[in-house]
C-alpha cells in the first residue's frame, strides 16, 4: 500500500494547534507552544531513527518543504544521506545558518554578560582552532555525534581541560540552535547520556593542577619584605594576603568601597566572582596598607599602576615571584584556607565565607543567611597578627 502523501493543506500549516503533524513520507510539521512553526524530515538510517530539521515555515512554504523532502527521499533511496542536503539546499545564512553562524550568534549574545574581555576571546579560539575547521560550515541540524567525537577523541587524553571546554561550547551553540529551530533531536555535545558512554571522565584521563601556593609559614618573611618597598604592587600584595581576596577584587579595589571608620570594605556585587556583594573585615594592618597608600585626586583605584591604570596581575606575580620563585598570586587563598585548618578552631562555615565561596549545599545556604560578619573578623584579625610578625603563629579561640 502506497504511503499517503501532501496530508496537510496551507491553511492547517498556518492554524494547527501545537502539535507534531505528518504531511506524509517523513515530513512533519511541529507547532510549539510558542506558536513558532517548523518543517522536520524523520528518517531511518543505519537502524536508527533521525531528523532533520528544514527551517521555519515563515523562510520555507509547504510547497518548498515538500520538494526538498522529495529530494532527500531520493537521496536516501541511492544510498546517500539526505542530512548532506541540507547545506546544498539550505545554504542561505538569512534561512538557515551554519554552525558558525549560530556560534557566532550566540557569543554575540552572552557578550553582554561577560565581564572578563578574555572570556570572549577563549571562547572563539577554542571554537576556532578545534570546531570550526570540521563543522563550521554544517546546518547545525546535520552535526552529528561522529563529528562531535572526531573533534574530541585526539585531544581528550591530551589536553583534557581545553576538550573539556570545546564539549562545554559545542553544547551550547547546539543548543541555541535548538532553541531557534535550527535544531532537533538530542545534543550529540551533551555529556550525560551521551559521551560519557563513549568517552572517559575527564578527572579520570588528567592531573588537576592547583594554582602553587606558598606555605603560610613563609608568608610572615614575605610580609616583612614587602613592607620595605614603596611600590604600589607591594602595598596590593600585603591588602590582598591580609584581606584573603582575589586578585581582580584587590587590584580593581576604589575608595570609595571602603567604610574606614567602620573597618569594613563591601566590594559590589558587579565586582565578585558569585556576582554578590561581599563585607571584608579590616583589621589594624589592612587598614594600615590603606592610610599607608597616597590618595591621588582623581583617581579611584586604591591601588594604581602604570598611567594611573588598574594594576596588573602580573605586576603583583613579579612581586611575588622575587620572593619566591613558584609561588602564584592566587596561591595565597590557599595557603590562608590552610592556616585556618591547622592553626585554627574556626568553623569551615566562616572560612569558607571569608574566602567569598558560595555554599554549595542548596538546603544549608538557604537557612544559612548570615554573612557571619563578626566571626569573621576575629579570624581575618589572628590572620594579620600572623603574617604581621616572623615565627608567630596566633591561635582564634575555640567557637562555642
Amino acid at each position: 500500500m502506497a504511503t499517503k502523501i501532501n496530508k496537510l493543506s496551507a491553511r492547517q500549516v498556518a492554524s494547527l494547534a501545537p502539535g507534531f503533524y505528518s504531511d506524509g513520507a517523513g515530513l512533519y510539521l511541529r507547532v510549539r507552544h510558542s506558536g513558532s512553526r517548523s518543517w522536520v524530515f524523520r528518517y531511518t538510517r543505519q537502524g536508527k531513527v533521525r531528523e532533520i530539521g528544514l527551517g521555519g515555515v515563515h523562510g520555507r512554504s509547504l510547497a518548498g518543504a515538500r520538494s526538498l523532502a522529495g529530494d532527500m527521499r531520493k537521496s536516501l533511496a541511492n544510498g546517500r544521506d539526505p542530512a548532506t542536503l541540507v547545506p546544498e539546499r539550505v545554504g542561505v545564512p538569512a534561512t538557515t545558518p551554519t554552525f558558525r553562524d549560530c556560534a557566532e550568534a550566540l557569543v554575540a549574545s552572552k557578550r553582554p554578560g561577560w565581564r572578563n574581555p578574555k572570556h570572549v576571546q577563549q571562547w572563539e579560539n577554542t571554537l576556532r582552532d578545534f570546531v570550526l575547521p570540521h563543522i563550521g560550515d554544517k546546518a547545525p541540524d546535520a552535526v552529528s555525534l561522529a563529528d562531535v567525537k572526531a573533534i574530541l577523541t585526539p585531544i581528550w587524553a591530551t589536553k583534557t581541560e581545553t576538550a573539556t571546554r570545546v564539549r562545554q561550547r559545542m553544547e551550547a551553540v547546539l543548543d541555541w540552535a535548538y532553541v531557534h529551530e535550527l535544531r532537533s533531536g538530542e545534543n550529540p555535545a551533551r555529556w550525560r547520556g551521551v559521551l560519557d558512554k563513549v568517552l572517559p571522565p575527564p578527572n579520570k584521563v588528567r592531573t588537576v593542577k592547583h594554582f602553587a601556593a606558598m606555605p603560610y609559614r613563609q608568608i610572615p618573611e614575605l610580609m616583612a619584605s614587602l613592607r620595605a618597598k614603596p611600590h604600589s604592587s607591594a602595598r596590593c600584595l600585603q591588602f590582598l594576603i591580609l584581606t584573603a581576596a582575589r586578585s581582580i577584587e584587590a587590584r580593581g579595589a576604589r575608595w570609595e568601597e571602603f567604610d574606614l571608620d567602620g573597618h569594613v570594605w563591601t566590594i559590589p556585587a558587579d565586582r565578585m566572582k558569585a556576582h554578590r556583594p561581599h563585607r571584608v573585615p579590616l583589621s589594624d594592618a589592612a587598614l594600615r596598607v590603606l592610610t599607608d597608600t597616597p590618595r591621588i585626586v582623581g583617581q579611584p583605584l586604591v591601588f594604581s599602576g602604570a598611567r594611573r591604570g588598574r594594576l596588573s596581575d602580573v605586576a603583583l606575580t613579579k612581586a611575588v615571584r622575587a620572593f619566591d620563585a613558584t609561588a602564584t598570586v592566587h596561591g595565597f587563598r590557599s595557603a590562608f584556607r590552610e592556616w585556618a585548618a591547622e592553626q585554627t578552631s574556626v568553623p569551615a562555615a566562616v572560612c569558607e565565607l571569608a574566602l567569598a565561596h558560595v555554599n554549595k549545599d542548596r538546603v544549608e545556604a538557604a537557612y544559612q543567611r548570615s554573612d557571619l560578619f563578626e566571626k569573621r573578623r576575629a579570624l581575618m584579625l589572628a590572620w594579620a597578627h600572623y603574617v604581621s610578625a616572623v615565627n608567630h603563629i596566633a591561635r582564634v579561640h575555640q567557637y562555642a
